[in-house]
């Protein structure tokens, strides 16, 4: 049994924070959960000057990696340093020197996590990465361990909290976009660049991670198709209630018939189904299996102290092995890529709005355009007129999306259509 885990830190920002803190403040609390004391041995950040609201000893900072992974104290590696490099460098250098890795970093996982479970597997040691997908809601552990009896068939999950906050706004204040972006980035829940959150590349890392390990295929952050949330308006929102729905950014992805499909993008969802009820920062994953049908996962998605949670909790898994002396590969099988489903091949139904002349035979030339595609009208609505212009929004029957985005390029081109203001997919 060994005595002491020695915790070598990459990151002090916000999770990096969070997880000395704790190692810190509950280290009588995880002494007596893994059986061996955990002890933060070094750190590495970029500026050790710099003013933080805690203070840790001189003495951990240490200027570089190969100080680290050179030290036979050195047990556990964390990286919350995020992006690929020089992330990537630093977890293979710890692995092939045979450190124990968690991470919080997804778009590494996503674009090289079977690369790194293979180097960590070769060396006998193990990288965990809880953190990546729900920041502190569990659910990469249960796909892995609680659900190994089942067949996963579909993952439909909320899963970036700005977005979702940004959304949660507009719907309930009938707020402008640009006008919730603001106060997400003056509450620290959107970036200064919010590009990745709000343009659906968050997400797509995360739901290629989930997707990967669930149908035990590679499903690359390349595969997901990706579609953001600047087009939505206050309007949208209003006519999605009168319908029935509320507007969420989905990550979906499906397995069926040794093929994977992977999407994100804004979707109209019936007020009856759980993930429309999932409002602020919020994170929500709903698990489709053939064993248990749906289970929903709720809780939040990010921050200092949840984040923490999903790394700690990594840590003291991978110590617990370590202090018996028998380190686990729990691992799944992640096989190469199956073939994917591409977006132009999605079946589903489709909100349109149209801002159209007010004259007499728009709506003829609309469904004819529709019709030559065969897509069905399943309701369509007039709303109020102004300048001249009619507002025009019709709901459709199932419809193949390379037949939609067809007819709304020759739609587009119609001399009565101002302009499409927007087309969303709806969830079935």
């Amino acid at each position: 049994m060994k005595n002491e885990i020695g915790i070598y830190l990459i990151g002090l920002g916000v999770v990096g924070s969070g997880v000395a803190k704790q190692l810190i403040s509950k280290e009588d609390i995880f002494t007596e959960a893994v059986g061996s004391k955990l002890v933060l041995n070094h750190v590495m950040v970029r500026n050790k000057t710099k003013k933080r609201d805690f203070q840790l000893s001189p003495d951990l900072f240490v200027d570089t990696f190969e100080e680290i992974i050179n030290d036979d104290s050195t047990d556990v590696v964390i990286e919350v340093i995020g992006g690929v490099e020089p992330a990537k460098t630093f977890i293979i250098q710890a692995l092939n020197n045979q450190k124990h890795v968690v991470t919080a970093n997804k778009e590494l996982i996503a674009k090289h996590g079977p690369e790194l479970i293979s180097i960590a597997t070769e060396n006998n040691v193990r990288i965990l990465f809880e953190a990546s997908v729900a920041g502190g809601t569990p659910i990469i552990s249960p796909v892995i361990r609680d659900f190994s009896a089942n067949n996963i068939t579909s993952i439909k999950a909320i899963i970036n909290g700005t977005t979702n906050y940004i959304l949660s706004r507009m719907s309930t204040e009938n707020a402008d976009y640009f006008e919730v972006l603001k106060d997400a980035q003056k509450l620290g829940y959107a970036e200064s660049d919010p590009t990745n959150d709000v343009e659906g590349v968050d997400a797509a890392y995360k739901l290629a991670i989930l997707s990967s390990l669930s149908y035990k295929s590679f499903v690359k952050d390349s595969d997901v198709y990706c579609e953001g949330i600047t087009n939505i308006s206050a309007k949208d929102f209003q006519i999605a209630k009168e319908l029935g729905y509320e507007i969420k950014l989905i990550a979906f992805s499906e397995f069926k018939d040794d093929q994977n499909s992977a999407r994100v993008h804004p979707t109209l969802n019936s007020k009856n189904e759980m993930l429309a009820n999932v409002n602020g920062v919020l994170n929500s994953v709903q698990i489709e299996t053939d064993l248990i049908g749906n289970v929903l996962f709720h809780g939040a998605g990010a921050g200092s102290l949840p984040t923490a949670s999903a790394v700690l909790a990594d840590v003291i898994d991978i110590s617990r092995n370590i202090s018996s002396g028998f380190v686990v590969l729990d691992y799944m099988n992640i096989s190469e890529k199956s073939s994917i489903v591409e977006i132009s091949d999605l079946v589903t139904k489709y909100y349109i709005r149209v801002s159209a002349k007010d004259q007499p035979g728009v709506l003829s030339q609309i469904s004819t355009i529709l019709a030559n595609h065969q897509i069905s009208i399943a309701s369509f609505i007039q709303k109020s007129s102004y300048d001249g212009l009619a507002e025009l929004v019709i709901m459709t029957h199932e419809a193949l999306e390379r037949s939609i985005q067809d007819a709304l390029g020759e739609i587009r081109n119609l001399n009565v259509v101002k302009a499409i203001d927007n087309s969303i997919r709806v969830m079935n």
